[in-house]
């Protein structure tokens, strides 16, 4: 049975405990569900720690970066009632992923795949985290990516996905194949919602298991949660003519895309 979450100093007493966390380390914090009170009894306590250089610890497994060093090491273990995942990023690492997002690149166009899944994740992660230390390291990154243009870049690419589905849907409609334009007008919503959320900079898209906590925060003034809970659950679609449905959701997606302002 899982008690009651820890707060940021018992955390940094935990991992000092455990010896996860190293001497040299600049910053560590909570970042996910636990950092954003959305845990449930499975939830984990995800953990960023930022030292200066590699970790010289060996043995421990490791998840590829496009960055240099190209690893991120991470710790998995158990306590307190939960499981425990150590990610091990460096300093230099934080920067490259800031650079990726510079308001000079996205001027210049640059816009497709800025960052990957992982790093987009951390960046986002670094403003709703629950610092455990080094305090003064998160307030100035967390400057560094709101000065950024990673809004612009997740934002552009997330409204290029919902019209890439809005023109699924109707091409899929007008073909007579209203099952798969069903499935497509979904997924335009759902990118629509992300849009109208990262406008707000409430991100996270990439974990949609949260989008509901995510429209429950940031209370969109859009797209007022009932509205959106009867569009996310298909309330109002007829499975033996949902044309009228998919093009009531193709319309708003297209309508919701030129009030957002990127």
């Amino acid at each position: 049975m899982t008690g009651p979450l820890l707060d940021g100093a018992q955390m940094l007493e935990r991992l000092n405990a455990d010896g996860l966390l190293p001497q040299d380390a600049i910053a560590a914090f909570c970042v996910g569900s636990v950092a954003r009170r959305w845990a449930n009894a499975g939830s984990d306590y995800d953990i960023c720690i930022i030292t200066p250089g590699p970790l010289g610890q060996t043995g421990l497994a490791t998840l590829a970066v496009p960055l240099d060093p190209a690893v991120v090491p991470v710790s998995v273990g158990f306590a307190a009632g939960r499981r425990w995942e150590v990610k091990y990023w460096t300093d230099g690492q934080v920067d490259q992923m800031l650079s990726k997002v510079a308001e000079e690149r996205f001027d210049s166009g640059e816009v497709m795949s800025a960052l990957t899944d992982m790093e987009e994740a951390f960046l986002e992660r670094i403003l709703t985290c629950v610092p455990i230390s080094g305090e003064e390291w998160i307030r100035r990154r967390r400057e560094h990516v709101r000065a950024s243009a990673y809004r612009e870049f997740v934002l552009t690419r997330t409204l290029g996905d919902a019209d890439g589905a809005v023109e699924d849907a109707i091409g899929q409609l007008s073909s007579g194949d209203p099952h798969s334009a069903v499935i497509s007008a979904h997924k335009a919503f759902a990118c629509t919602v992300n849009a109208i959320l990262e406008s707000a900079e409430c991100y996270g898209s990439g974990t949609p298991k949260w989008r509901s906590r995510r429209m429950r925060d940031a209370v969109p003034p859009a797209l007022p949660y009932e509205q959106y809970w009867a569009m996310e659950t298909m309330a109002d679609l007829d499975p033996a003519a949902p044309e009228k449905w998919i093009m009531q959701v193709v319309s708003w997606c297209k309508e919701m895309a030129m009030e957002i302002e990127v």
